[in-house]
Order: C-alpha cells, then sequence, then structure tokens
C-alpha cells in the first residue's frame, strides 16, 4: 500500500479512537446509582484563587454505594468544595460535619433513568458523528492522493471497514451504560 494512503488510514483510525475514548470519559460521568468518585470528577475548587480539580484538593472515597466522602487535605477547603460540589450542578446536597464534606447519592427515580439514557444515547451519537467525519476527511484525502484506482477503491474499503467497526464497538458501549442506568 502507498505510503500517503497507508498515512491516511492511520491517522482516521486515530481519530475514531479518539473519538471513541471522549465518548467512554463522557459516560463515566453519567451516574447510573451507584456512588463513584469519578461523579465529582470535573468538579472544580477555587483553591487560593485558581480553579483546581477536586481530587488535587482532597481524597474522593465511596464508603458505601449510596455514599460519597470528600476529605480534604486542608479543613480550610471545606466551604470551598462545598460550593464547587454545589457549583457543578450535579443534583447533589453536600453535608459539611466539620472534618469532611459527604454527599448522600440519591436513588435514580425512573424519570432521570430514561433521560440519563438519552444522555448518554445523546453522547453515543456525538462520538458516531466523530466517526462519520474522520470517514468523510480520509475519503476526501484518498481521492486527493496520486495513486492507481484500484489503491484508492482499496483504501476507500479500509476506511469503510474500520467505520463500522468503530461504530459497532460505540454501539456496545452503549448496550452497556444503558443497561448499568436501567438496572435498579
Amino acid at each position: 500500500m502507498d505510503e500517503d494512503i497507508k498515512f491516511i488510514v492511520d491517522t482516521t483510525k486515530e481519530s475514531m479512537d479518539s473519538a471513541v475514548k471522549h465518548l467512554e470519559k463522557q459516560l463515566v460521568n453519567i451516574r447510573a446509582g451507584k456512588a463513584s468518585p469519578a461523579m465529582l470528577g470535573s468538579v472544580m475548587v477555587d483553591y487560593y484563587g485558581s480553579q483546581t480539580p477536586l481530587s488535587q484538593v482532597a481524597n474522593v472515597n465511596t464508603p458505601d454505594g449510596r455514599t460519597i466522602s470528600v476529605q480534604p487535605w486542608e479543613k480550610s477547603m471545606l466551604q470551598e468544595i462545598e460550593r464547587g460540589i454545589m457549583f457543578a450542578n450535579l443534583g447533589f446536597n453536600p453535608m459539611n460535619n466539620g472534618e469532611m464534606v459527604i454527599i448522600n447519592v440519591p436513588p435514580l427515580t425512573e424519570e432521570r433513568r430514561t433521560n440519563l439514557a438519552k444522555q448518554a444515547k445523546a453522547e453515543a451519537e456525538d462520538a458516531k458523528i466523530g466517526v462519520r467525519n474522520a470517514r468523510k476527511d480520509a475519503m476526501n484525502e484518498i481521492k486527493k492522493t496520486d495513486v492507481s484506482e484500484d489503491l484508492q477503491s482499496n483504501a476507500e474499503i479500509d476506511v469503510q471497514q474500520l467505520t463500522d467497526t468503530y461504530v459497532k464497538k460505540i454501539d456496545s458501549i452503549l448496550d452497556v451504560k444503558e443497561k448499568e442506568i436501567m438496572t435498579i
């Protein structure tokens, strides 16, 4: 296979990989009933004037399936941590006991589960759009190359097979997440 074509196919694969990785990262933030430290992954805290990820100013644990505990490394950070959790708009009500911030994760209602499943579907659709855009870019690049029509045709087939593989991968990731969300 021509070097240019190989480069286009490899670049396309990397682009599709990153779309799947992004989807996986986004789905971690969609909670499925059970408490997890990852639920607070997007929380930023004002640490002496700069926005800092919560994980860099406190220890985040889940003592049980319904509770998240946030133990700050400096007690003076308790209020800022509470404020950061509220500001992140995750639907949690943090409680400060003077030592740590405790969050009770409420069980999901059927309506909330349905909304989370829709959110997961939307994220999966975004990932598929990313994969299809990578395919489109690759197809355009292949047409610009100065190689035989057979090589171009084979490269287009390879890119389409990559696309199909990644779309199936996205669908299976979504299926797993939907089951997780809908399981009570």
